[in-house]
């Protein structure tokens, strides 16, 4: 039994429901064949990018062949001889890579790994299926494959560090015929020029609140057992909708997850029955309010045993950071004692956006997560002392 979220995922252009503009863009760019170009697709988490990929990926070989994953394991040696091990996912049309998750050695893995592949010309096996569902036997100029070029996926691309960035700039020239680019990122902010100006940028934002009404709206009409729980009146169902759009912040992925969570962890729902958050958003928000309420040397021991464990979780630094700032932002409000809460305010964006530029140049997230509890500590306690 699989999740909603990836049992109910769209695998064509033509089952996606929201931004009909950027699916029919992507149809074009799917059909353009060996003129496909270098893209990179940005916008927030949960808003559907690797879902259009994938399905456009699908239209543009033309074959199932790209859902037939496996995960390789390359070896790199950096320049201090030092041997470093780096999970590939691949099918026989594309590869899908995580630099980022070498730290500051991925310039090795955008070095070596790229121009393994670029040298190596990839055949069009979607040609070939399609000319023997035909049953073809015989090539000839006007039914040749026309497309040989191997797809590569980069995740995470704007944590790729400017000597990463510079290295994949020089692949995207020299390994052209070979290699379609195709870079994912949340931003755009640390991606270099050079790269930008290579690739066609496309940004799939967050759906709306009606667009992710219908599509859970349409899942529980798949799911029997499922909509019986629910609220019968639509009107009803709406509400407990706004509900987990509004926790969800319009993260399409998120909010699948807990509509199902609702639906396990529940007899039945009406309106007034809680939103289940995944646990390490509730202790994120546990750990913010302790530290409006309280600011000492063992507040900031039992913080730093807190961010160990949702770092262990493989919560991403910069995540947690985010989620904290927000939250701060949210909860200062609330209470009396801070007296200049707008300035509060300020300075702890100030701090989050400093700390945000080290959490990119370092390599120990618990360090400056660290560090950023402590400043804000620094700013409440200054606020308050103050009258």
């Amino acid at each position: 039994m699989s999740l909603w979220a990836d049992k109910y995922r769209p695998n064509t252009l033509e089952k996606l429901s929201y931004y009909d503009e950027v699916t029919e863009q992507l149809t074009q760019l799917a059909d353009a064949g060996s003129n496909f170009p270098h893209l990179l697709v940005y916008g927030p988490s949960g808003a559907g990018k690797k879902t259009r990929i994938m399905s456009m990926l699908r239209r543009l070989y033309n074959t199932t062949s790209i859902d037939n994953l496996k995960v390789d394991v390359k070896t790199f040696t950096t320049a201090s001889n030092r041997k470093l091990e780096f999970n590939v996912i691949s099918s026989p049309c594309h590869i899908e890579i995580t630099p980022s998750d070498m730290g500051n050695n991925d310039r090795v893995v955008i070095q070596d790994l790229l121009k393994e592949i670029g040298q190596t010309e990839a055949l069009d096996f979607s040609g070939l299926f399609h000319l023997a569902k035909k049953g073809t036997d015989e090539i000839t100029n006007d039914n040749i494959p026309q497309k040989k070029f191997k797809v590569v996926i980069i995740n995470e691309s704007e944590k790729l560090s400017r000597d990463a960035q510079a290295a994949l700039r020089r692949t995207m020239e020299k390994f052209s015929s070979t290699i379609r680019l195709i870079l994912m990122c949340d931003s755009t902010s640390n991606i270099i020029d050079p790269i930008k100006s290579r690739t066609l940028g496309i940004r799939i934002g967050l759906p709306d609140n009606e667009s992710m009404k219908q599509i859970f709206e349409n899942i529980l009409n798949n799911e029997n057992d499922a909509k019986k729980i629910y609220p019968e009146d639509w009107d009803d169902r709406c509400i407990v909708y706004d509900h987990i759009i509004e926790e969800s912040d319009n993260n399409l992925r998120l909010g699948i997850m807990m509509l199902e969570a609702m639906y396990m962890n529940n007899d039945s729902i009406s309106i007034t029955t809680p939103v289940i958050k995944p646990d390490w958003i509730s202790v994120i928000e546990s750990l913010t309010k302790g530290i409006i309420k309280e600011r000492s040397v063992a507040k900031l021991s039992q913080c730093r045993t807190i961010l160990y464990e949702l770092l262990a979780h493989a919560i991403p630094g910069k995540l947690i950071l985010e989620r904290m700032t927000f939250n701060f932002i949210k909860m200062i409000d609330d209470y009396s004692s801070i007296k200049k809460s707008d300035e509060v305010k300020t300075s702890i964006v100030n701090a989050a956006s400093l700390f945000d530029e080290r959490l990119t140049l370092g390599s120990k997230d618990i360090f400056h997560l660290e560090g950023f509890v402590t400043r804000v500590m620094v700013i409440l306690e200054t606020d308050i002392s103050s009258y």
